[in-house]
């Protein structure tokens, strides 16, 4: 799901490293079909799928003779993840639009690599119980919740004291307030450690990222928002540690190479053999942490203000979020705007408490039209 994006290439070369273990039957995209039909003809998947139905015509021509089942528009993007010869769904598609396809993967028994923050961020009041009445596994692929996955395997998080969200801080970590009043979008798009598509590098430099991380953490892995803690870490080299009641800490270390994570999460539970990929140690003398500032960043506060507010509360932040990184990369908005614009949503936009799926399709569409008007 997102075949085209960073995480949806990147797969595609684990999959292509193990042609024994792995293919790809089903392939999803936005609007890039040129890259789709050249994935199409390279991976001879049985379907493909772009979401964006004008584009059917040029992907139907491309595709002319390969015997490949072409298909297009929303409605076969939400049921893309379901074909009966899918084993793993790869949910690697960019912001909410994650929710719907990730829920019908579910409910079709699959087990779910997910890359995409916001189908928990939104929706992990529903999607967990989900899981579990379908015996459905989820296995992350954020390097962070890989990162804590590896480490609680064959613990208990019962027995987990914190669990260390690391950042790297992203370009603007050494700014002052003053100068964070002038960054552009070509500044916020340059991050230092990591090779990410535009809506997460954003999200990265306003550590809005790991305010969804931290939400999705408490989602996946049963654990209280006042057990997680944001560490900011510039080398990226440990992606996440636990802290365990008896003083031990484990980290889970590596390369910044997105690769390594969904390796994992396909393999699992066993490891590949990735030759091609490692570390030399010796190359870091150090490895620091600090505290974020959460005057500097305040969209990371208001994801713990939404968790602990519960609801629909993180489902408006993140709908005025899309919004927001939307207008920022435009130049329509400042970069501190996407704060101010987060915080007017979270105080205008009703909460409500126990939501179903149709109230959080609802809260999205409320919260997106509100913020588009304060645009």
């Amino acid at each position: 799901m997102g075949s085209t994006g960073s995480i949806g290439t990147q797969t595609l070369d684990i999959i292509s490293r193990h042609p024994d273990r792995f293919r790809a039957n089903v392939l999803t995209a936005g609007r890039n079909v040129e890259l789709l039909a050249e994935q199409a003809l390279t991976f001879r998947p049985d379907k493909v799928v772009i979401a964006d139905s004008e584009q059917l015509p040029y992907l139907r021509q491309h595709l002319f003779g390969s015997g490949i089942k072409v298909e297009g528009g929303l409605k076969a993007i939400e049921e893309a993840g379901t074909d009966d010869a899918t084993d793993i769904v790869m949910g690697a598609l960019v912001g909410y639009s994650g929710l719907i396809p990730t829920i019908n993967a579910i409910k079709a028994g699959k087990t779910i690599a997910l890359a995409n923050k916001e189908t928990l961020v939104v929706g992990g009041s529903v999607i967990k119980p989900l899981a579990q009445q379908y015996g459905v596994d989820i296995i992350p692929v954020d390097s962070e919740h890989s990162a804590i996955f590896q480490a609680l395997r064959g613990e208990k998080i019962s027995q987990a004291r914190k669990i260390y969200l690391t950042a790297s801080g992203g370009p603007f970590r050494t700014f002052t307030l003053e100068q964070m009043h002038n960054i552009t979008p070509e500044m916020a798009l340059r991050h230092p450690n990591w090779s990410m598509g535009a809506k997460v590098t954003i999200d990265s430099a306003s550590m809005m990222n790991k305010g969804f991380e931290m939400i999705e953490a408490h989602w996946l892995f049963d654990c209280p928002p006042d057990k997680i803690e944001i560490l900011v870490h510039p080398q990226s080299i440990v992606h996440s540690m636990v802290e365990f009641i008896d003083g031990s800490v484990k980290a889970q270390m590596g390369p910044t190479d997105m690769r390594l994570p969904i390796s994992y999460a396909l393999g699992f539970p066993d490891r590949l053999s990735e030759p091609d990929f490692g570390m030399a140690l010796p190359q870091f003398s150090s490895l620091t942490f600090e505290s974020p500032d959460f005057k500097k960043f305040p969209l990371l506060r208001y994801a713990f203000e939404a968790i602990n507010t519960g609801g629909t509360a993180p489902c408006i932040l993140n709908a005025a979020n899309e919004v927001a990184v939307a207008a920022f990369l435009k130049g329509k908005i400042s970069f501190l705007g996407m704060g101010e614009l987060a915080r007017k949503a979270l105080d205008h936009i009703p909460v409500i408490t126990n939501p179903d799926i149709r109230q959080l399709m609802e809260t999205h569409e409320s919260t997106t039209r509100y913020a588009e008007s304060l645009i």
